[in-house]
């Protein structure tokens, strides 16, 4: 049952201590007066160590010996992205709320099954989606939303990023199909949420994808898109950007309105111009950040909302259902490189 958590403080255990992780401790140290850790896991000793060491709490190598002896309310999962399925639905059967990073899977019928498992179960299932909280992005979302674009005519996202070799030889599953997924599952997953998060339902996905590293996935691709109203769009995705990370954007051109956020990270709103003006507008210059993480500042936002939903004031900014547009997006871009035709929305069988 979806129980309400008043009078004392979450607890959280989190699973797969590797780069993601810190973010999330973090998260919960911002949050200390309202939340705790309780425990970590990984099967990598070495990684397990590090966030012992870090956090200060009991740290175990198997998933199934933590969830048996642990007293805890929601589990983090930073796990490669296709153990996510099966380690959140072991949770749900054990009594147990779930966070997972994205993608909630690498694929859509995991995905659903998830989102099954949960209801089942009677518990949430948080699909972390932090960049929507950033402030860039939530000016950008208020005026899409407000329709200060009028028709919006073209939109274009780019995520230009720099993953050498060696990051993905730090271990074997990275730039794998069953266990990663490529640029546009993994690194570039945050912007192909805005596609729908900002714009609206998709009608139509056109992909092509390329590989230049030793991996089995795409590290560059492009997509054409087409949505439901009308509305034509691209976005070009590579991680093979010399020599470091250069831009992660967004660009809406309507006839009432222009906008692009760019940045390494959306993090930078640099073109703002309405037909109209709206006192939040003198927001626009405050909004923007600096940053050397293309992770952006989301994190304890999103644990803000996750803490809010379990004291039953709230509703999750992103739940399993939320998760499921994006990955039906992944799963269609990736369906029509494969296939060299378009794909239409939504998927069927």
């Amino acid at each position: 049952m979806l129980n309400i958590i008043k009078d004392r403080k979450i607890r959280f255990a989190l699973v797969g201590c590797g780069r993601i992780a810190k973010n999330h401790f973090h998260a919960l140290e911002v949050h200390q007066k309202e939340a705790e850790l309780v425990a970590v896991c990984d099967n990598d000793q070495n990684a397990l160590n590090t966030a012992v060491e870090q956090t200060g709490v009991p740290g175990f190598s198997d998933v199934n010996t933590m969830l048996d002896n642990i007293t805890t309310d929601i589990i983090i999962l930073t796990t490669p992205s296709g153990l996510h399925p099966e380690q959140a639905m072991t949770c749900f059967n054990k009594g147990f709320h779930v966070v997972t990073e994205k993608p909630m899977a690498t694929r859509l019928a995991d995905g659903e099954k998830m989102v099954k498992a949960a209801d089942k179960a009677g518990k949430h299932l948080f699909v972390v989606k932090q960049n929507r909280l950033n402030a860039t992005l939530q000016l950008l979302k208020r005026a899409v939303s407000e329709k200060r674009f009028g028709k919006i005519h073209m939109v274009h996202l780019n995520v230009f990023w720099t993953r050498p070799q060696a990051y993905y030889d730090q271990a074997a599953w990275r730039g794998t199909w069953e266990f990663d997924g490529g640029a546009f599952m993994n690194q570039a997953s945050h912007y192909v949420d805005l596609i729908e998060w900002l714009i609206g339902p998709v009608k139509d996905i056109q992909a092509m994808t390329s590989t230049h590293l030793d991996i089995e996935t795409e590290d560059t691709g492009v997509l054409n898109i087409r949505w439901r109203d009308g509305t034509l769009g691209s976005m070009a995705v590579t991680m093979c950007t010399y020599p470091k990370n250069l831009e992660g954007s967004i660009t809406i051109l309507g006839e009432k309105g222009t906008v692009r956020v760019g940045g390494m990270a959306v993090n930078e709103i640099q073109e703002w111009h309405f037909a109209d003006e709206q006192e939040y507008d003198q927001h626009v210059k405050t909004a923007s950040y600096e940053t050397t993480s293309v992770y952006g500042f989301g994190h304890p936002l999103y644990y803000k909302n996750v803490i809010d939903v379990m004291r039953g004031e709230a509703q999750p900014i992103t739940d399993g259902r939320e998760g499921l547009k994006s990955l039906e997006l992944l799963i269609a871009a990736y369906l029509s490189a494969r296939d060299n035709k378009t794909i239409s929305l939504p998927l069927t069988y």
